[in-house]
C-alpha cells in the first residue's frame, strides 16, 4: 500500500500503521478490549497516539491485562507502584483512573449491564459511516461522543471527556473515519 492509499495520520512509524491497517475502525465488541482502548485513549489525553501504542504492553502488564475484578480491587499502594513505571504513562489522574473504570463498569454489571451493549448503544448498535475527504475534516468530538462522555461520567468513569470518547468510538469502530481515499474505508463498510 502507498501512503495515498492511507490515512496520512499513520505514516509516521510501522506501529502506528500496523494499528491502522488492523484494528483501527474495526467494530469491537470484546469488552476486555473496549477497556483496554478506553484506558489507551485517557492516558493519550496530551501524548501523540504513537507513544501509548509504544507503551501498550507495559499497560498490559501493570493493569493485570485487564481483568476487571482484580483492577478493581488495587490498593492506592498498588496504584502509587505503578506511578514508577516507565512502561506506562506515569500521570497520577490517569493511573487511578484504570481502578475507578475498571468499579464503574462492575458497577454496571452489578446492574445487569453489558459494557458492550452499554458502549454501542451509543450509536444503536451500528457503525457510523463517515465519507471524510481530508484529516482537516474530521471533527475531534460530537453531539454523540459528547453524550457518551456524560453518560459514562454518570456511571462513575474518569478520564472520559467527549474528544477522548470519540477518539474512543474511532478506535473500537462506532464510526468509520478512515478517509474515502483510504483502503479500509471500503474494508469497513464505506462505500
Amino acid at each position: 500500500m502507498s501512503a495515498a492509499e492511507r490515512c496520512p495520520w499513520c505514516m509516521g512509524s510501522t506501529l502506528e500503521r500496523d494499528y491502522h491497517d488492523q484494528e483501527w475502525g474495526v467494530p469491537q465488541h470484546d469488552p476486555t478490549v473496549l477497556f483496554e482502548l478506553l484506558t489507551l485513549e485517557g492516558a493519550q489525553a496530551g501524548l501523540s497516539w504513537r507513544t501509548v501504542l509504544q507503551k501498550r504492553e507495559g499497560y498490559r502488564r501493570a493493569f493485570l491485562h485487564y481483568r476487571l475484578p482484580e483492577l478493581a480491587a488495587l490498593s492506592d499502594a498498588d496504584l502509587e507502584q505503578r506511578l514508577s513505571d516507565p512502561s506506562i504513562v506515569r500521570n497520577r489522574l490517569k493511573v487511578w483512573s484504570v481502578r475507578s473504570n475498571a468499579q464503574a463498569v462492575l458497577r454496571l454489571a452489578d446492574q445487569g449491564q453489558c459494557l458492550n451493549e452499554w458502549l454501542w448503544a451509543t450509536v444503536d448498535d451500528e457503525p457510523q459511516i463517515n465519507q471524510w475527504q481530508r484529516m482537516a475534516d474530521v471533527p475531534a468530538r460530537t453531539e454523540r461522543s459528547d453524550a457518551l462522555s456524560k453518560r459514562l461520567q454518570k456511571a462513575g468513569f474518569k478520564f472520559v471527556g467527549s474528544t477522548i470518547c470519540y477518539a474512543f468510538m474511532q478506535a473500537v469502530g462506532m464510526v468509520n473515519d478512515h478517509l474515502q481515499s483510504c483502503y479500509r474505508y471500503r474494508q469497513l463498510g464505506g462505500r
